[in-house]
């Protein structure tokens, strides 16, 4: 009997539609909620299509749930997981899929999850919750200056402060914890075409803000695949350039890392995690990875087969021949200028789903012109956005 797998997602990620390709092509009936516009639609792996409704998210995703009775449910960004997570009448199936529940109010939020890190002795650097403005001075001196702001339920990017005075702070706190007027909220609705920010009009609600000491140093990432706190299989990768200055990465190199292996083994006894999850780091002029953020769902990297197989390790199959020996690896639709990458760089374009790729880029392939590109590919030595500028 075919593998029934769900996966969940309410954002314009590509990442959904290439995990989908990935457990279809391991024999897997693959089945999704996603939101108008997505290129799941299009994608030919896809054996059923749900509608996620932002202003009823919980709703589409319990009917989706209902519908497709899964085996497994793979959340593909943060909102889809917290929303998962929110609905108790599911508990067992959602528990086989990503462990017990009642972790992830430690994982949905960076100051615990970043502290219970610390506690497996995961090197990792002091992450504070901020209870309120009052606070920040006490709270600098303990993490020091300059330092990182991030809120809570914010990804891709979004919600992360470089700062380095306490005048700094104290415009960064302000700007992360309070929520956009209801007139702003509305505009984006309108010019991002993304109904969520209707409900952030609807029912404004301050952000929690962290503080985390600063690792001087560049990005890495790890994607595990687990089973009841065992780790089935792990990726790791340096991430060699990325968009803006906390974006999604773009360019990434392999590595065999055991301080990496040890941190997702840590993490995933402690919570006792299932399914897909990922781990951010930043390496430091040392080499040593520091822990700054667990992504407690799938990332951006997990279809591909490498070393391991993540979606073969997760429902048992057997594993899929590497995609690659390359050492670098370009990941889409970021990184589509063909005639700009050197010809070690393995390009993971996916051919295999032409709707989806159309979908996603047009009428632009093979130069992909109208998808973002960066041109840069080896970033600054100097270290995070705070020390460039000083610099």
């Amino acid at each position: 009997m075919r593998t029934k797998i769900l996966l969940v997602t309410t954002v314009q990620w590509p990442s959904a539609a290439r995990l989908a390709g990935a457990f279809a092509n391991l024999g897997a009936a693959v089945a999704a909620v996603y939101p108008r516009g997505h290129m799941l639609a299009a994608s030919r792996y896809l054996s059923a299509g749900y509608r996620y409704k932002p202003l009823s998210g919980a709703n589409s995703v319990a009917a989706a749930l209902v519908a497709a009775e899964p085996d497994h449910v793979i959340p593909c960004d943060d909102r889809a997981l917290a929303l998962l997570v929110s609905l108790k009448p599911f508990a067992a199936l959602l528990q086989r899929s990503l462990g017990p529940l009642e972790g992830y109010d430690t994982l949905l939020a960076r100051a615990p999850s970043i502290a219970a890190a610390r506690l497996e002795g995961i090197t990792a650097p002091l992450t504070l919750a901020i209870p309120d403005r009052s606070a920040l001075p006490h709270l600098l001196h303990e993490v020091g200056l300059p330092c990182v702001m991030k809120s809570d339920a914010s990804w891709g990017g979004e919600g992360v402060r470089f700062v380095g005075s306490l005048a700094e702070a104290e415009r960064a706190f302000a700007a992360l914890r309070n929520p956009p007027s209801r007139w702003r909220s509305l505009a984006r609705a309108v010019l991002r075409k993304d109904a969520h920010f209707l409900e952030a009009a609807r029912h404004p609600a301050p952000a929690q803000v962290n503080l985390q000491a600063l690792v001087e140093g560049k990005p890495a990432t790890s994607v595990f695949a687990a089973r009841d706190g065992k780790i089935l299989g792990a990726l790791h990768m340096d991430v060699a350039s990325w968009k803006g200055q906390t974006g999604p990465a773009s360019l990434m190199s392999r590595l065999r890392c055991p301080a990496m292996d040890e941190a997702a083994k840590k993490i995933a006894a402690r919570f006792h995690l299932s399914g897909l999850h990922g781990l951010d780091f930043m390496r430091d002029r040392d080499g040593v990875p520091h822990l700054i953020e667990i992504n407690p769902r799938a990332t951006q990297i997990c279809h591909l087969p490498l070393e391991a197989d993540l979606p073969a390790c997760l429902i048992g199959a057997g594993e899929r021949p590497p995609v690659t020996a390359a050492r670098q690896i370009a990941l889409f639709p970021q990184l589509l200028t063909a005639g700009t990458l050197p010809l070690t760089v393995f390009r993971d374009i996916p051919w295999d789903d032409p709707g989806m790729l159309s979908a996603t880029v047009g009428d632009a392939m093979p130069d992909a012109e109208t998808t973002a590109f960066i041109d840069q590919f080896d970033r600054p030595s100097e270290g995070p956005p705070i020390l460039r500028r000083r610099a």
